[in-house]
Formats: structure tokens, C-alpha cells, sequence
């Protein structure tokens, strides 16, 4: 027992030994930690002061920069005041200079008028002495010979009042033929319009030449029953992807082109899927010439007009006359009408409307024996229209006597739209040969570059050279080739010459 109690004394004492030994280390331990730790701040701590000051030189030098681009600013601006204080003082002595120069121009300007005064004096007092000397040899006092002047004055006088009269009436002949025109003109250049040239056959376009067999058909018989139901000469030829529909009736060749495209469309050729695309064409055409009619009446402001009548203007869209289209010549005429009847102090929409008309006669649903003027008129009258409309319809040829003041306006009109330049196919070529004429006849002149005819020829632009001719020479020639136009040239209305000298200055930036 004793034995174990000694044992477990010395177990205690060993386990309390061990501890002792292991604190110890364990605190050794910990100082060696702690020691690491510190110089690790210290080196974390040199390493940031190192940064703060690098970047803090940066700032340093940025800012330092900053300034010295700010003190070159505030240098430039400098000298640039100085330059304009510079500036503003030459010109501030040249104002001062000029002052001087005006003071001494006005001193001068004083001192010739006190001499003209001084003149003045003795020129009355020399009149007075001429007046006096002149009343003595004449026997006759100033007053009595200025009666005897005043009552030849008078003779004198109502002698030049009956020529006045007599030129004032001659002018107020001429006036009045000056003011017709100027109506014409007028009313020719307030109405713009495109010019339509029509012609008797049309070109179908097709994609392959391979179309133009099955558009023939086996032994002709689908080009014979298209060609039976439009009435229209098919012309398959040569011509590479083309195909020619011929036919004097513009609304046979239009219904043959759509019934024709629809046909190349489907892909289905026969004579029975011919006969009723061609029926159903034909429908879609009245359809549209009725469409048009309408359309046209609602865009001039005419209303009121018979169901046929808007049929018949519809159908002008197809038909030409000299090559000019005859609903686009209607629409024209109409415009021109309601202008001139403006003018005139007359009704501009019952002149419209007459003008719209005047040309129904052309396009009749059969074949009349009366001229189409007469038979327009017939048509009027059968739809109601008024008695003045059908009298300047069936008068705007002088086929029947003119009742009203309307028949001579739709004629003027008429005759205006037709031989407007460009109107008609037949006087083209003329309009522009007297353009070229004008032209040429501007650059026979020396010291002329360029010339252009413009405004239809009623204004010749002539370019000249500007070390060819001055500005004095630029008058005398613009008279010179007025009066050389006017002895030379026919022509309507007048024609405005410009001459038009310039220089110029050109340079490049690179």
C-alpha cells in the first residue's frame, strides 16, 4: 500500500513537472510570434509609406503641369490683348485721322459756300441790271411781258392738249390689245402641266422567249382567240422578250396588256381561259375609266354631271389628239378657262366646266357623221347640261355661232393648250429649234461663255467672261441682243435677256 501511494505521489509530481515544461514552451513560443508579427508591420508600414510618398510625388508633378499649361493659357491670352490693344490703336488713330480729314473737308465745303453765296448775290444783281436794260429797248415793263408770254403759253398749249388727246387715244387703243395679251399670258403661266405623248402601239415585256410559244399556241389558236377577243394585233417576232400589241384604240391595247399579263401570270393559256380573263379585264377597264372620270371631276370641283358624262371624261385617258392626250389637254383647258374667266370678272366654275367638255365629241361609243364639236354639243344637250356650256362646246371650232361669252374663252383656251410648247408632237421640233436659235444668236457675241434658253424661251441667261467684258458692257450688250432678237426671231410673248458677269475666287483647304 505504501508502495502505491508512493507511486501515485511521484505520478503527480512527474504530471505536474510536464505541465510546467509545456507552459513555458508554449509561452517562448508565443514572444517568438509576437516578435515576427511586429516586424512584419514594420515592413508593411516602410512598404506604405513608400507608396503614400511616390504617389504624393506624382500628384506633385501632375499638378505642376497642370499649372504651367495654365500659366501658357493665361500667357497666350495675354499677347493676344496685347495684339488687339495694338489693333484698336492703329485704328483708333486711323479714325482720328479720318475725323481730321472730314473737319478739314467741311471747313472747305463752308468756305466754297459762302463764295457761291457771294456769286449767287451777283448773279440777281446781274439780272436785275440785264432786266432793266431789256425793259428799256423793249418799251414793255416785266409784268406786260409776262402776260403777253403767258397768253402764247396758252395758244401754245391747247394746240399740244388736242395732240395729247389725240395720242392718248391711239395709246388706249393699243393698251387694250396690250391687256388681252397680258390676260392670255397670264393665264397660259399660271397652269403647269406635264406633257403625255400617246401612240399606237404597246410593248409587252415577257420574262423568256419560251413564253412566246405558249402565248401562240398549238397552231395559233390562243394569239387567234386573244387577238378575236380584244381586237388587237398581237406581234410575236423576233424581238428578244417583247411582245407588240397594235391598235389604234388605246383602250383595246391596254385591256389586251392586262388580260395578256394576267394570262402569263396564271400560266394557263387556252381560248377558253382567254375569253373570260379578256371579259373579266374588259370590266376592270370600265370600272376604271369610270373611276377616273370621277376622280377627275372631284379634283377640278366640278359637280352635278351626268353619270355618262363622267364615263365619257373617264375615257379621254385613253385617247390622243396629235399625239397629246386628250384628258390631260380636257384638265388643261378647264384650268385655263376658270383662270381667264377670273380675270375677266366672269363665272370661273361654269367655265371649268365647258372646258372640261369641250372635247367629249372624241371619244363617241360609235362612230358619228358630225364633226366632234357638233356632236360634243348633242351629247350636252342630251345630258342636261346648260345652254351656254353646249354653245361653247359645239362653238369652239365656229361651227355654230357663238351666244356667249363662254364659246370664245373655251376657244382661246382650247387653242393655248394645243400650241403650248411641247403640247403636240408636230411642233416639238420647231419649239426646240428656237430655243437652239436663241442660243446661238447670245454666243455670236464676243466675250460670250455660256447661254441657256429657259421659262419655254421667255428668258435668255448669257454667261460672259469677266476679264472679256466690265459691268458698263454688260447693259449695252444685253440691249444689243434684244433688239437683235426682236428683228431676227419670231416668237410669242416677249423674251427677258440676263446678263450675268461674275468673278470668282478659289482656293483649296488641305
Amino acid at each position: 500500500m505504501v508502495t502505491t501511494v508512493i507511486a501515485a505521489v511521484c505520478f503527480i509530481i512527474g504530471g505536474g513537472l510536464a505541465y510546467l515544461f509545456f507552459r513555458y514552451g508554449l509561452k517562448n513560443k508565443y514572444n517568438n510570434i509576437i516578435k515576427e508579427a511586429e516586424t512584419e508591420a514594420e515592413v508593411i508600414k516602410k512598404n506604405k509609406l513608400l507608396e503614400v510618398k511616390e504617389k504624393f510625388l506624382n500628384k506633385k508633378a501632375d499638378l505642376e503641369k497642370e499649372v504651367a499649361a495654365r500659366n501658357q493659357k493665361i500667357q497666350q491670352a495675354e499677347n493676344k490683348l496685347k495684339q488687339r490693344e495694338i489693333v484698336l490703336g492703329q485704328k483708333q488713330e486711323e479714325v482720328q485721322r479720318k475725323r481730321n480729314e472730314a473737319e478739314a473737308i467741311k471747313e472747305n465745303l463752308e468756305a466754297q459756300i459762302v463764295i457761291v453765296e457771294k456769286k449767287k448775290e451777283e448773279l440777281e444783281r446781274l439780272q436785275s441790271q440785264e432786266r432793266e436794260k431789256l425793259e428799256a429797248l423793249s418799251g414793255l415793263s416785266a409784268e406786260e411781258a409776262k402776260e403777253r408770254l403767258v397768253e402764247s403759253l396758252k395758244e401754245e398749249a391747247k394746240t399740244q392738249a388736242a395732240s395729247y388727246i389725240n395720242d392718248i387715244m391711239e395709246d388706249a387703243k393699243l393698251t387694250a390689245n396690250k391687256e388681252a395679251k397680258r390676260i392670255v399670258i397670264q393665264s397660259i403661266q399660271r397652269v403647269a402641266t406635264e406633257t403625255a405623248i400617246e401612240n399606237s402601239v404597246t410593248v409587252f415585256h415577257i420574262d423568256s422567249d419560251e413564253i412566246k410559244g405558249r402565248i401562240i399556241g398549238r397552231e395559233g389558236r390562243n394569239i387567234r382567240a386573244l387577238e378575236a377577243a380584244t381586237g388587237v394585233e398581237i406581234v410575236v417576232d423576233d424581238t428578244p422578250e417583247a411582245i407588240v400589241l397594235s391598235a389604234f384604240d388605246p383602250v383595246r391595247r391596254e385591256i389586251a396588256r392586262l388580260a395578256l399579263h394576267q394570262l402569263v401570270t396564271d400560266g394557263r393559256i387556252h381560248p377558253a381561259r382567254i375569253e373570260e380573263v379578256v371579259a373579266k379585264v374588259r370590266k376592270q377597264v370600265e370600272e376604271e375609266i369610270i373611276e377616273t372620270g370621277k376622280r377627275t371631276t372631284i379634283d377640278l370641283g366640278i359637280h352635278g354631271l351626268h353619270p355618262e358624262l363622267i364615263r365619257i371624261i373617264g375615257k379621254m385617258k385613253y385617247r390622243s389628239s396629235y399625239g397629246q392626250n386628250l384628258l390631260q389637254h380636257a384638265r388643261e383647258t378647264a384650268n385655263l378657262c376658270a383662270v381667264m374667266a377670273s380675270e375677266l370678272g366672269l363665272n370661273p366654275k361654269k367655265a371649268k366646266r365647258a372646258g372640261l367638255l369641250h372635247d367629249i365629241g372624241k371619244v363617241p361609243d360609235e362612230e358619228p357623221e358630225l364633226p366632234h364639236a357638233l356632236y360634243g354639243m348633242k351629247l350636252a344637250e342630251k345630258f342636261k347640261e346648260k345652254a351656254d356650256i353646249c354653245n361653247a362646246i359645239g362653238a369652239h371650232h365656229e361651227e355654230v355661232e357663238m351666244t356667249s361669252l363662254l364659246a370664245p374663252i373655251v376657244q382661246i383656251c382650247d387653242a393655248i393648250s394645243g400650241a403650248r410648247p411641247g403640247a403636240r408632237r408636230e411642233i416639238v421640233e420647231a419649239y426646240i429649234k428656237r430655243l437652239n436659235d436663241l442660243e446661238q444668236l447670245a454666243m455670236s457675241y464676243p466675250g460670250v461663255t455660256k447661254t441657256y434658253a429657259i421659262q419655254a424661251g421667255r428668258e435668255l441667261r448669257v454667261i460672259v467672261g469677266a476679264d472679256k467684258i466690265d459691268d458698263k458692257q454688260t447693259e449695252s450688250l444685253s440691249t444689243e441682243i434684244a433688239k437683235k432678237i426682236q428683228d431676227e426671231m419670231t416668237y410669242p410673248g416677249q423674251v427677258k435677256i440676263t446678263v450675268i458677269r461674275e468673278t470668282r475666287a478659289v482656293s483649296f483647304a488641305k
